[in-house]
C-alpha cells in the first residue's frame, strides 16, 4: 500500500482440494509480492468442487484470506446454514429472497485498518430466477457507503453481458466489480470511465489440466451421453487466478489494476 491508497486481491473460485493446495501455496507469496492489504476470495467450489463446510472456510481463513464471497453453490453443504449465520466473513449473494440465512455484504477492517465493503451478488441470466442484482446492490452500495467508500464487489453470473451492464452500472458507486462462476480467465480487465476497476471473470484456482477445474473424463462423458455424471476436481497444473488492484482510499476509485494468473507448483492425488 502507498499513502493515501490501498491494494486488494480477488482471487478467482476456488475449486476443491487442489484449489484449496494452490491457495494455501501461493497466497502468501503474491500478499508480499503485490503487498496486498486485503483479500477476497470466491469459496463456492471448495468443499469437494461443490459448495463450502466450516471446517473449509476456516482454511481458507488460515491461508490468508479475508473475505469468502459466493454464488448459487452454497446451499451445496447444510452444515453451512448455521454457519452462514453466525460467520459474517462468509457471504451469500445479497439477492436471494428473504429469509435467506446469511448476509450479502459486510464492511470489514483491512491489515492497514482501512473499512473495506464487500458485496456479493448473483446473476439472473442462465441461472436462478432470484431478486434483481441491479436493484440489490443500490439497496445494499446504500448501506455500505455510510461506513467506507471503498466497495468490491462480487458479481456471481453466466454471462459477459450481464456483468458487463452491472458495471457500467455501478461505475463510479464501488471500487472494484470483478465477475466469477465461468472459471475462465477473461483479458478486458480496465477501468471504467467513472473509476470503477471491472473485469468480466477472474476466473479460477486449481486443476487447469481440466474443464473449468474438473477432471476432463467427467465432463465429456455428459456432453457424449446427455446423462447426470458426478464431476471430480482436477488435480494437476495448479493455477490461481485474480486481480490486483490499487485504490485510491479518499474517493474509492481504482488507481491501477492487474490481472493475477499464477502458476502454482505441485500436484494434488487422490
Amino acid at each position: 500500500m502507498s499513502a493515501g491508497t490501498l491494494t486488494v486481491l480477488l482471487v478467482g473460485d476456488i475449486v476443491g482440494r487442489a484449489g484449496r493446495f494452490a491457495l494455501g501455496r501461493a497466497l502468501r507469496q503474491i500478499v508480499q509480492r503485490h503487498r496486498i492489504d486485503f483479500v477476497v476470495a470466491n469459496g463456492e467450489n471448495a468443499a469437494a468442487g461443490m459448495g463450502l463446510t466450516p471446517t473449509v472456510a476456516i482454511e481458507l481463513f488460515d491461508a490468508g484470506v479475508d473475505v469468502l464471497t459466493s454464488g448459487n453453490h452454497i446451499w451445496g453443504k447444510k452444515e453451512m446454514m448455521p454457519f452462514l449465520e453466525e460467520e459474517r466473513r462468509v457471504l451469500r449473494p445479497a439477492n436471494y429472497p428473504d429469509p435467506a440465512p446469511g448476509r450479502g455484504s459486510g464492511v470489514f477492517t483491512s491489515i492497514s485498518g482501512v473499512k473495506v465493503g464487500v458485496l456479493n451478488l448473483e446473476g439472473r441470466v442462465f441461472m436462478n430466477a432470484l431478486d434483481c442484482p441491479f436493484l440489490a446492490a443500490d439497496r445494499e452500495i446504500g448501506r455500505l457507503s455510510e461506513e467506507t467508500k471503498i466497495i468490491l464487489a462480487d458479481f456471481h453470473a453466466e454471462t459477459t453481458s450481464e456483468k458487463m451492464a452491472l458495471g457500467y452500472y455501478l461505475d463510479g458507486r464501488v471500487s472494484v466489480l470483478a465477475g466469477t462462476h465461468t472459471h475462465v480467465q477473461t483479458a478486458d480487465e480496465r477501468i471504467l470511465p467513472q473509476g470503477s476497476a471491472y473485469i468480466t471473470d477472474l476466473g479460477m484456482t486449481g486443476g487447469w489440466d481440466g474443464v473449468i477445474g474438473f477432471q476432463k473424463e467427467k465432463p465429456l462423458q455428459r456432453f457424449l451421453t446427455q446423462r447426470p455424471v458426478r464431476f471430480e476436481p482436477a488435480c494437476r497444473q495448479l493455477i490461481l487466478n485474480g486481480l490486483v488492484a490499487e485504490i485510491d482510499i479518499e474517493m474509492g476509485r481504482a488507481l491501477r489494476i492487474e490481472r493475477v494468473f499464477e502458476h502454482v507448483p505441485g500436484e494434488v492425488t487422490g
